[in-house]
C-alpha cells in the first residue's frame, strides 16, 4: 500500500497536532527515542558478550489439531515466515506505516530489534504449509538482556517493574485474513497458556489495539466504557507517552471491542491506563495485564487446561 493511501487520523487530532504523517510522527519518535537508543546500546553489549540466544523450542511441543500445527519457531527461516505474515497483515492489509526489512529472497518483512530476543509462536496450515498465525513473546530474561520492553516505547511502565521477573510481554499478534476463525485463534491462545506455564510466569502484558480510522472516537468510547469495570489498581497504572486526547473526542459511541481486547478481558485482564496513540500503526493502544492465578474461573480450564481455585 502506498504511503499516500495510509488512513491518517481525522479531526480533531489533526486540528490539534498537525499532519499525522509528519508533526505527530516526529513527536512520537522523539518521545520514544531515548528508550530505543538505550535498548540498542544494551543489546549491542549483550550480543558482544554472549551472542544470539538459544531458542527454547521445548517450551511448547509441536502439535497438530484440525489441520493446523502449533509450535515455536525453531529456525531463522520460520521467524522470517512469521515476519512476512506480519508485514502482509499490518502494512499491506491494515495500512500501517512500517519501514520494511527484506528476507533473502527480497520479500518484505516486518522486523525490529526485539525479534532477535523474542520467542515466536506460529500456526501453520498443514495443507499449504504456510504460516497463517503468529504471536511473539518477550520473556523477562530477554527483556533484561535487551534493556527494555517494546511497550516502553508507548508507555511509562515504572509501576509494573516490580513484576518484571515474572512477566512476559506479548505482541505482534496477527492471523491471515483467510483464517480468522475459531481453530486458529484457539490454537494461539493455547500456545500462550502453554508458554506461560512452561516458564513458570505469572503475568502476561501486552497492547490491545483499536483502529483510529474514525479519528479516535471509537477508541475513546471503548476506554470510557470499559475502564470503570476493568481498570487495574493504582499500583499497576501506566502512563502513555503520547496520550489519546479523550476529552476532545466523542466518547459516547456504542462500539464493539476488537476480538483481542475482548479475549483479554474475558480472561480477567486489566486495563492499566489511558490509551496511547501509535501514529505508525494508526491505532490507539491499551496496555493490558493478565495474572494467571487470577484468571476468570469460567475460562480457567478452557485456557489453562486445568481447574484451580482462584487466587485470593
Amino acid at each position: 500500500m502506498r504511503k499516500d493511501r495510509f488512513p491518517s487520523p481525522l479531526s480533531p487530532l489533526t486540528d490539534m497536532f498537525g499532519s499525522a504523517g509528519g508533526v505527530m510522527r516526529d513527536f512520537s519518535t522523539r518521545l520514544s527515542r531515548k528508550v530505543i537508543d538505550s535498548a540498542k546500546e544494551k543489546l549491542g553489549q549483550t550480543q558482544a558478550k554472549s551472542g544470539l540466544p538459544t531458542r527454547p523450542a521445548d517450551k511448547i511441543p509441536m502439535q497438530s489439531i484440525s489441520g493446523f500445527t502449533l509450535s515455536l519457531a525453531r529456525t531463522e527461516h520460520e521467524i522470517r515466515e512469521a515476519q512476512r505474515l506480519r508485514y502482509k497483515v499490518f502494512a499491506e492489509e491494515m495500512g500501517a506505516n512500517i519501514r520494511p526489512g527484506y528476507d533473502d529472497e527480497g520479500r518484505a518483512i516486518d522486523a525490529d530489534m526485539f525479534d532477535t530476543y523474542c520467542d515466536h509462536l506460529i500456526v501453520r496450515d498443514n495443507d499449504t504449509e504456510q504460516v497463517i498465525g503468529t504471536y511473539r513473546f518477550l520473556p523477562p530474561d530477554a527483556a533484561k538482556k535487551i534493556g527494555a520492553f517494546y511497550s516502553e516505547s508507548e508507555f511509562f511502565l515504572t509501576r509494573l517493574m516490580p513484576l518484571r521477573e515474572r512477566m512476559v510481554e506479548v505482541g505482534r499478534s496477527c492471523v491471515h485474513q483467510d483464517y480468522r476463525s475459531g481453530p486458529v485463534i484457539m490454537l494461539l491462545w493455547k500456545g500462550i497458556a502453554q508458554y506461560m506455564q512452561a516458564g513458570g510466569y505469572e503475568y502476561l502484558m501486552g497492547c490491545a489495539s483499536i483502529s483510529m480510522r474514525d479519528g479516535g472516537h471509537a477508541a475513546a468510547s471503548l476506554y470510557q466504557k470499559l475502564a470503570p469495570e476493568h481498570s487495574a489498581g493504582a499500583e499497576y497504572q501506566v502512563f502513555p507517552r503520547l496520550a489519546l486526547p479523550i476529552d476532545k473526542l466523542d466518547a459516547d459511541l456504542d462500539v464493539e471491542a476488537p476480538a483481542l481486547l475482548k479475549g483479554y478481558l474475558r480472561l480477567g485482564g486489566k486495563i492499566c491506563g489511558a490509551p496511547a496513540w501509535d501514529p505508525d500503526f494508526n491505532t490507539a493502544d491499551l496496555l493490558i495485564l493478565v495474572s494467571l492465578s487470577r484468571i476468570n474461573p469460567r475460562y480457567r480450564k478452557h485456557f489453562l487446561g486445568e481447574s484451580l481455585p482462584p487466587s485470593r
